[in-house]
């Protein structure tokens, strides 16, 4: 049933030895594959053993699921742009998906464009309180941690905490306010995101409210999810377990605590720049976007630019064959497309050769116009985007700049 809260744990001995918080997901993953609920199942695993190299795979034997085991936060696998571009949209296979927040919500919103078929789709929700980019945690860990980044063997985002273990078991605590200070720590999207509970999913899996890391605090969202947690215990995959009101409010404190240092984060991102004049804030991005090198890194990695021929490629009225997009004017096309459905998976920015801050710009955008037309990126899978259809050149220029001047 909807609203059905467990904690739940595996079953099974060497899912229990390698998963953490009690192996719920992988025995539910499992599951679904070897009843056939499935055909695949899409979740992240380390590349070659390393923490820092994570990759999206996609598994058809049950014994492999083990593989993807465990967390791993020095990744943000582009999931959804995944199963559009290689897996059809999941029109073909029946698939369970292992998906943060921002993944679930980029999977609704392409749905509401045809370009997914949810109805093919199991979204195992993964509680998430930020990533970390990998070749700076690297050195974070070296510099702020004074270890080698090969020792460790988890990492651990706990309310104001980062914590690291080494493989001799030793644990080392640094303050993740300050270490994001210094440019450490979570990418700069996931330090404004208010959504860590991924109620989009069919199930939310987690370990706010949990008392040890023994299990599992899961929570369903539909009908799917219901039955999947029904099945796997009548099969003896999972246990479950009642939690009592401790756990309950020890969730919902946590889930709180982690919104309001999300809107700390906002706050500290966007005063200075409504405390100055509208022509300084404007010259500010148009200086940022004259920086643009039109990589199209952007666009190829966004996950809700889905058109078949882009408006900014050549020969599509905007540029001639054999030019460049005019500088100012490629960002703000490619963000008033997107800035209505920008679900902060901070794709964009990680890839900018330039360094703009492109997720800044397009969550700052996107939280102006929820204010004005009541609308969540990525949690309705039934609600129309307000700006489905922009026209033309200047229209599109119009709403950033009338955005940009609030």
């Amino acid at each position: 049933m909807k609203g059905e809260m467990h904690l739940a744990w595996s079953t099974d001995g060497e899912i229990l030895k390698r998963a953490e918080y009690g192996g719920a997901v992988t025995s539910l993953l499992k599951f679904a594959l070897e009843y056939k609920w499935v055909d695949a199942v899409l979740a992240v695993k380390a590349r070659n053993g390393k923490r820092y190299g994570c990759t999206p795979v996609l598994i058809t034997n049950p014994e492999k699921v083990i593989e993807t085991s465990g967390s791993l936060h020095c990744a943000s696998p582009n999931i959804a742009r995944y199963i559009k571009e290689y897996l059809d949209g999941a029109l073909y296979l029946k698939i369970a998906v292992t998906c943060k927040p921002c993944d679930a919500m980029a999977i609704i919103e392409l749905a509401k464009r045809n370009q997914i078929k949810l109805d093919n789709l199991l979204l195992i929700g993964i509680n998430c309180t930020g990533t970390l980019i990998p070749n700076r945690t690297k050195r974070m860990i070296k510099e702020e941690f004074g270890v080698d980044p090969d020792d460790v063997v988890r990492e651990d985002i706990e309310e104001d905490k980062l914590t690291i273990t080494l493989k001799d078991g030793t644990e080392k605590v640094k303050n993740l306010d300050e270490l994001e200070k210094k440019g450490y720590g979570r990418r700069e999207n996931c330090r404004r995101c208010e959504v860590n509970i991924p109620t989009m999913a069919d199930i939310s899996c987690g370990k706010w409210g949990v008392m040890d890391e023994k299990e599992t605090f899961i929570e369903v969202f539909s009908d799917k999810g219901s039955d999947l947690i029904e099945e796997s215990i009548k099969a003896g995959y999972i246990k479950v377990e009642q939690p009592d009101n401790i756990a309950l409010k020890t969730r919902k404190r946590k889930k709180e605590d982690a919104i309001k240092r999300a809107k700390k984060w906002q706050r500290r991102d966007f005063t200075t720049l409504k405390k100055i004049t509208l022509n300084e804030r404007l010259n500010y991005w148009f200086g940022q976007f004259n920086q643009c090198i039109k990589c199209f890194g952007c666009i190829d990695v966004c996950p809700i630019c889905y058109c078949e021929d882009c408006y900014l490629e050549a020969d599509r009225d905007l540029v001639t064959g054999g030019e460049v997009p005019p500088d100012v004017l490629f960002p703000m096309i490619r963000i008033a497309h997107v800035m209505d459905s920008c679900v902060n998976c901070g794709q964009c920015q990680d890839v900018c050769p330039m360094e703009i801050p492109l997720s800044q710009l397009t969550f700052m955008l996107n939280r102006e116009l929820a204010k004005i037309f009541k609308y969540k990126p990525g949690v309705d899978v039934n609600a129309i985007p307000p700006l489905r259809a922009p026209g033309t050149e200047e229209e599109l220029r119009t709403v950033v700049l009338n955005s940009l001047a609030r």
